[in-house]
């Protein structure tokens, strides 16, 4: 695409030099540059893309985009802000993907990944093609692609959206941070519906309130649009037993549905029942109802199905086809998974990093357990330090031990993060919890405890497979950890 035709679309430009090039792509690493690459300068918390313009030329870009001065040799283009032009761009280059398909986004502090997850697999089996963009991941069909964000940014955003409508998607289920929206990484995208599953604390060294954390994850619906397009209607799919549904009912034109467990709403859990093999309920919805029997378990998982059910039920997807592919769905990797090698102790792995969700994650576990219950678990460093003494409190009042250990300590010491968890131990009995900075001996020292009919929980990393410890990134598998660990001792 020539540049300047790119820039007509920007209403307050200021291009210095040649604008009648061809662009080949658009890039915001450097790193990355291939031969004409239009090179975007973002300020950033850590480092300034402006810093590196000249080595994005030196690698081939032939015109950067900046909002303020640089010296380089190449075209260059001025604009108020960066970020905001760069959505546009993306939206443009790519062609306006988003306008191909239907997304669905959805937001919360818990469960956005396996409600995405949910939502692919049964517009999928329903004859819809769908992708999907996570923390795990972004896929459409059998082809994967790892992600670095929960939401790339939106140069990376729109173009797996023109990957995934050039191979025919129909639909696309993108789980949307507070830290996307409010970076503006989400701005050009055309969302159909927008799905919230709950608000508690996280993210606050970001944020700093829960007022702003609450807000943030509101320009979602806000940004539905204000038009009934008779083409393509717009939903906002809520949390009816969460108050910050309120407010986002309140902010949005979307036609609203709701769903929940205790309170009154549109698509409704009656009769729960949890077991270890896993959950059955009866689903009461706007379209009829249907006993449902899911493999995985948990009241978070019931909260789960009944978002993917009502964001398919607008969709206009069977209640019929939505029982099948809930029915059949096994699970998704690092959430509440089991580690099976045999043992006559369960040990389950879990991406649970909030207060509420280790609470829900061991609360489900206390429903089963026939004997104790061991909780791994640490706090990430250079994150919120005020959830710290509260997941230990959380790890403490429903284990039977609380093993507190490293969880990506990152630039900060690993013995301060252990002493702010702590810190919320001051009235719980020392027998109730230890201290292993090793996260690798945690995991060694619960399952050598274990005896027949105990649960060890390992929490707070899932699916990932490393340990951030200061600059380094090393290979940590909790999965893989635990397996050696539980062979090791059957051995």
């Amino acid at each position: 695409m020539q540049l300047d035709a790119l820039l007509a679309f920007l209403i307050n430009s200021r291009c210095v030099g040649n604008a009648n090039i061809e662009i080949t792509g658009l890039q915001i690493d450097s790193r990355k540059i291939e031969p004409g690459n239009l090179f975007i300068c973002l300020p950033g918390f850590a480092v300034d893309g402006h810093d590196y313009a000249e080595q994005a030329v030196a690698a081939g870009a032939s015109a950067v985009v900046a909002e303020r001065g640089i010296s380089v040799n190449a075209t260059t283009v001025y604009v108020p802000d960066t970020r905001r032009a760069m959505a546009i761009l993306a939206d443009r280059f790519y062609g306006q993907p988003t306008h191909r398909m239907k997304v669905i986004g959805v937001t919360g502090t818990n469960g956005k990944t396996t409600t995405t997850h949910l939502i692919q697999k049964v517009l999928n089996d329903a004859g819809h093609p769908a992708g999907i963009i996570g923390t795990i991941e972004m896929r459409m069909g059998q082809e994967g692609k790892p992600v670095k964000n929960t939401t790339p940014e939106a140069v990376d955003l729109q173009q797996a959206f023109h990957w995934m409508a050039e191979q025919g998607a129909e639909y696309a289920a993108i789980e949307v941070s507070s830290h996307a929206l409010d970076m503006g990484r989400v701005r050009g995208v055309r969302f159909t519906t927008a799905v919230f599953t709950n608000l508690t604390q996280d993210h606050l060294d970001y944020h700093v309130t829960m007022e702003k954390y609450r807000d943030a994850k509101g320009l979602l619906f806000s940004q539905l649009g204000n038009e009934y397009d008779k083409d393509q209607m717009k939903y906002a799919v809520l949390n009816s037993d969460d108050e910050a549904s309120d407010t986002y009912a309140r902010i949005t034109s979307a036609q609203v549905i709701t769903y929940g467990i205790s309170s009154r709403a549109d698509v409704m859990a009656r009769n729960i029942s949890i077991s270890p093999s896993g959950t059955s309920f009866t689903l009461d919805t706007f379209a009829g109802s249907v006993p449902l029997h899911l493999k995985m378990i948990g009241n978070f998982n019931v909260y789960n199905a009944l978002a993917a059910a009502a964001a398919c039920l607008a969709e206009g997807i069977s209640l019929e086809q939505i029982k099948r592919s809930l029915e059949e769905m096994e699970g998704v990797r690092g959430r509440f998974e089991r580690v099976d090698g045999g043992q006559e102790y369960t040990v389950i792995v879990d991406y649970a990093h909030t207060p509420d969700s280790l609470e829900s994650v061991l609360q489900t576990v206390r429903d089963f357990a026939k004997r104790d219950v061991y909780c791994i678990v640490g706090c990430g460093g250079d994150r919120d330090r005020t959830k710290r003494p509260i997941m230990a409190r959380v790890a403490a009042a429903y284990a039977d031990l609380a093993v507190l250990t490293s969880d990506n300590p990152r630039s900060e010491d690993p013995e301060a993060i252990l002493a702010d968890m702590m810190a919320g131990l001051a009235d719980v009995p020392d027998r109730k919890y230890v201290t292993m900075v090793d996260r690798r001996e945690a995991i060694r020292y619960a399952i050598g405890q274990a005896k027949p009919g105990d649960v060890i929980i390992i929490a707070g990393k899932g699916h990932e497979t490393y340990q951030i410890i200061k600059d380094r990134v090393l290979h940590f598998d909790d999965k893989e950890e635990a397996m050696l660990a539980i062979n090791e001792r059957e051995k």
